[in-house]
């Protein structure tokens, strides 16, 4: 069955009638579906549902809700992502395999030795698009919730923002080789004190080139955990969704 995101469903109910989206209703179009078919429609927060198409138009298609569908794909555990973003257009694919791994939200960095730099109205239409992929990603890969897409920042001004604090997140990891410890060790450290129902994890890992002595320094001076991932150095792509699969295995398996 064809599936969508709609957008807020603020008190969704059995027969509430709302109109697509543009891009799905096209897509709908697409498919040459008809009245009396049905597609499920997901909100982006947890809620999905089957929907009955009713009228369509030209450029418009209203459906019916019919039945609330459960949804169980979540992990049971919030990652956050916090990405040197990478060059060209390696970010797309980073959120949406993290997307597809579980990941939470994501937040883009603009680090010392980032190549790709962003501000302003570039910024800001950069985490358009990428906001698009993660719920393009949501609805091919079955989940209910799209991870959220945070506005570009400076690792320097996001750790000393209180969206970094210690008060946001149980337990924060920055990926390091030096003196770190292994990612495993570290998840089998915190799942020994923490009930996984209410555990919020945050990964950070740098750009090209990896952080800078002076940013790595920043971050363990705040409390962060050093970890590794092994003896092979990653790429900037490659690290965030390493360490995601990880904590998914741990948690999931």
């Amino acid at each position: 069955m064809p599936r969508f995101f709609v957008g807020a469903l603020p008190g969704a109910l059995p027969d509430h009638e709302l109109q697509l989206p543009d891009g799905a209703a096209r897509h709908v179009q697409v498919l040459r579906m008809q009245p009396g078919q049905c597609i499920q429609v997901f909100d982006g927060a947890g809620q999905e549902w089957v929907a009955e198409i009713g009228e369509m138009g030209r450029k418009h298609v209203a459906v019916r809700l019919q039945s609330a569908v459960p949804n169980h794909r979540e992990l049971p555990v919030r990652i956050t992502l916090a990405v040197g973003m990478p060059a060209n257009d390696r970010m797309d694919t980073v959120i949406e395999k993290a997307t597809e791994l579980g990941a939470y939200a994501i937040q883009p960095l603009m680090c010392q030795r980032s190549v790709l730099r962003l501000d302003g109205d570039r910024a800001n239409r950069k985490v358009a698009h990428w906001q698009g992929v993660a719920v393009a990603a949501s609805e091919q890969c079955g989940r209910a919730v799209v991870p959220v897409v945070h506005p570009v920042q400076s690792l320097n001004t996001w750790l000393r923002s209180e969206a970094a604090s210690s008060a946001q997140f149980d337990h924060r990891a920055v990926l390091s080789l030096r003196e770190a410890r292994s990612i495993r060790s570290v998840l089998q450290a915190a799942t020994a004190t923490d009930s996984t129902q209410a555990v919020r994890w945050v990964f950070l890992n740098g750009p090209e080139g990896g952080l800078n002595e002076e940013e790595e320094a920043s971050a363990l001076q705040a409390g962060w955990q050093a970890v590794t991932l092994g003896a092979r150095t990653l790429r900037a792509d490659t690290a965030p969704l390493a360490a995601l699969s990880v904590m998914a295995a741990h948690y999931e398996g």
